[in-house]
């Protein structure tokens, strides 16, 4: 297949255009970056469907990117779980009621927009606090009906794309029973926590009072991965196991309590509070937490050059050489610093960003 004509003119025309604005665009140097692996690309030999992938992957991008660009500065909770769970069910009704009581402390939700469990998060955040990551599949029954139609309604043609969203946007997991790909989810977040390929985030595994779906889902683990040696005890540290709405919820929030962010800036792992720690507070992290440190202290310090002029620039931040191989521990003292007293809690809001 070769363009027109005229499609070539209004083609050449656009990039005449971004080419212009380049320089003046805000992230200039990364489109233009972009740009370039993409003239790479094409100079050299490739099969169409290498392209179809390529061209199929930016278009999921592309929706999903401007889908979720009015709503960054909200904390999301992706929910997942079995799409079989009828609507009369326990776990429906719990899920609902879970995706209900973290709208109300403002969070919104993300499901995979489909029937069971999904459906139960859509149908308790209500349709305004929701999400939906949908998949094009032959089999797939579509949306569910709080979903149909909404705009925040994203069809993704691949799952890869659609696993990227739910875990670049998703502040939370709330994992209640379901089969493989409920199962495919827990392992990869955990995965991406255990080597630090994700934002620190809480994992919560939720059963119906009575059901042992998890409990047992963390007896094959301690059986058959931690007694073996093949993970650590710190890397059960990741993830909570609860029947307790009220208990997930403060998993969640507490989370976000006095951590806010974090990024490594010039070796050093930065993590951005809420509220500024006392001297006394840090030298105790320091006592307990050494073990997890390349060199150096954890350190209070002011925002690095890199940070400057960032939306988090004002934020009190603690710093250290962290030797990037015990997240599970990390995450312990993640927890340490949130049982820390802030300076003014009735104003901290933890569903915002």
């Amino acid at each position: 297949m070769t363009l027109s004509s005229a499609a070539l003119d209004a083609l050449q025309a656009e990039i005449s255009e971004l080419f212009s604005q380049l320089p003046h665009l805000k992230h200039g140097e990364l489109i233009q970056q972009a740009l370039k692996t993409l003239v790479r690309m094409a100079e050299t030999e490739g099969d169409r469907l290498d392209w179809k992938i390529l061209n199929a992957s930016l278009q999921d991008m592309e929706q999903a990117f401007r889908t979720f660009y009015p709503y960054r500065h909200i904390r999301k909770i992706a929910i997942f779980g079995s799409a079989r769970i009828p609507r009369e069910s326990v776990e429906y009704q719990m899920a609902s009621d879970f995706a209900k009581a973290v709208t109300q402390h403002g969070f919104m939700v993300i499901t995979g927009g489909g029937p069971g469990i999904m459906q139960a998060g859509n149908e308790g955040a209500g349709a305004e606090h929701s999400f939906g990551l949908g998949i094009q599949l032959p089999f797939e029954e579509g949306s569910n009906l709080f979903m149909s139609g909404d705009p925040k309604l994203i069809s993704f043609k691949y799952f890869f794309t659609r696993k990227l969203f739910f875990l670049r946007e998703s502040d939370a997991l709330g994992l209640f029973p379901g089969g493989f790909g409920t199962q495919d989810e827990a392992f990869e977040c955990l995965t991406l926590m255990q080597t630090g390929k994700t934002d620190f985030l809480p994992l919560v595994l939720i059963d119906p009072p009575g059901v042992n779906y998890w409990q047992g889902w963390e007896t094959h683990i301690r059986d058959h991965l931690l007694k073996p040696g093949l993970i650590s005890a710190e890397d059960l540290q990741l993830y909570t196991i609860t029947d307790q709405i009220d208990v997930a919820c403060e998993a969640i929030t507490s989370f976000y309590r006095m951590f806010h962010s974090s990024r490594y800036v010039e070796g050093r792992l930065v993590i951005r509070l809420n509220s500024e720690p006392s001297d006394l507070e840090v030298e105790q992290l320091n006592q307990e937490f050494s073990d997890i440190l390349l060199r150096g202290r954890i350190e209070k310090i002011q925002a690095l050059p890199p940070e400057i002029g960032s939306e988090t620039e004002h934020l009190p931040r603690i710093a250290l050489f962290f030797n990037q191989r015990n997240f599970g521990r990390l995450y312990q003292m993640l927890r340490a610093i949130n049982q820390l007293e802030p300076d003014a809690p009735a104003t901290h809001h933890p569903e915002q960003k």
